[in-house]
């Protein structure tokens, strides 16, 4: 339930960072790289069980 909140959590923080780029491509591009690699650390880590 925990790791839900977090997920959720991070996600809002993403999309508030999206708006507050407010079209810089640069800003932008960070966002997504950063999830990108969030991601593939996700990936490489396996979840418990629970």
């Amino acid at each position: 339930m925990e790791n839900e909140k977090d997920e959720t959590s991070e996600g809002l923080n993403q999309i508030i960072e999206i708006i507050n780029a407010k079209g810089d491509t640069g800003e932008l591009k960070e966002i997504v790289e950063r999830n990108h690699k969030g991601n593939q650390a996700e990936k490489e880590e396996p979840r418990p069980d629970i």
